[in-house]
């Protein structure tokens, strides 16, 4: 990884933390905070573009996966993990991890892989 990159991905960080907190506040407005759906969105679009990303834009995964949506989301990069082993044929250790994750991310993220390689 460059120092540009670097700084890229730090950067995008920034700004997806701060996307963050403005969709929760958002949403929590909208819908109240007794049930945390600010979280719940940003975490399924976020992994919907992770998967996104990934598909049509493996260049970019560095910067606007790991930088932006890291720090959007509080576990898309688990999604995409969770993606990769089933993949890779760990069909237990995935089904495992699914159930410790929001399972309306791994659809979002699955749909968004889908979209993605059409591109």
């Amino acid at each position: 990884m460059t120092p540009l990159i670097f700084l890229l991905a730090s950067v995008a960080g920034g700004l997806g933390a701060a996307l963050r907190y403005a969709a929760d506040v958002g949403v929590s407005r909208f819908a109240g905070r007794r049930f945390p759906w600010g979280i719940v969105i940003v975490n399924v679009t976020g992994s919907f573009v992770l998967g996104l990303v990934t598909a049509a834009l493996p260049d970019a995964v560095i910067i606007i996966g790991a930088g932006l949506l890291g720090g959007y989301t509080t576990f898309s990069t688990a999604m995409l993990d969770t993606i990769a082993l089933w993949k890779d044929g760990e069909r237990p250790a995935s089904v495992l991890h699914l159930l410790g994750t929001f399972a309306a991310s791994v659809i979002a993220a699955l749909a968004g892989l889908a979209i993605g390689a059409a591109f």
